[in-house]
């Protein structure tokens, strides 16, 4: 519908909204029989969707922002609005992939420190499978998750932690059940 001056139609930002995907679920229904009853809107929207669908083949990178333009733009629309500012989400996190390191033996890296040649990883051990002899480089920790573990004459059960000191070696590791543990350790140690 078009006001008696003559603009456009009092409706139309929230047409666009409705062509964006932007509406509250509250606000879909009123929207759509609006559009339904009003010519101007109904070009409004016929007018924005190949724009939109354009949009759809797009990386999503290329629309999203920076993250500190995305705290500034927060801070500036919180400051417009009168409201909190919304923090940029949180950048997500994928889950690295198991990777098998040698026969019966995989990893999971979650994080290295190259500077100081350290590693976090997730161990896993299948049942009768063990580890080379090698002799730790720096402090080697490991926390044991499930399953068994031998550590030369030590046996480990899930919850125990064991500190390798440097320098240290470990001539027999080895699982019979299988395990499951975390080990951060140095990526200088002698293996052999």
């Amino acid at each position: 519908m078009t006001t008696p001056d003559g603009n456009r139609c009092p409706q139309s930002e929230t047409t666009c909204a409705y062509a964006a995907q932007a509406l509250p679920a509250r606000e879909i229904a009123a929207a759509e029989a609006h559009i339904a009853s009003c010519p101007d809107c109904q070009r409004e929207l016929e007018s924005l969707s190949p724009v939109l669908d354009r949009f759809v083949a797009w990386p999503t990178n290329v629309l999203r922002p920076a993250k500190s333009l995305q705290g500034r733009l927060a801070l500036r629309i919180a400051a417009e609005t009168g409201q909190q500012p919304v923090p940029p989400p949180p950048p997500a996190w994928s889950e690295p992939d198991w990777e098998q390191v040698a026969p019966g033996i995989e990893c999971k890296l979650l994080a290295t420190d190259e500077d100081r040649h350290r590693v976090s990883m997730l161990v896993r051990l299948a049942p009768n499978a063990s580890y080379p002899p090698h002799t730790h480089a720096g402090v080697e920790e490991l926390h044991l998750l499930d399953g068994e573990l031998w550590i030369d004459e030590r046996k480990l059960l899930p919850g125990d932690y064991n500190y390798g000191a440097p320098g240290a070696g470990d001539k027999l590791v080895w699982s019979e059940t299988g395990c499951t543990c975390v080990l951060i350790t140095s990526t200088k140690d002698i293996l052999g």
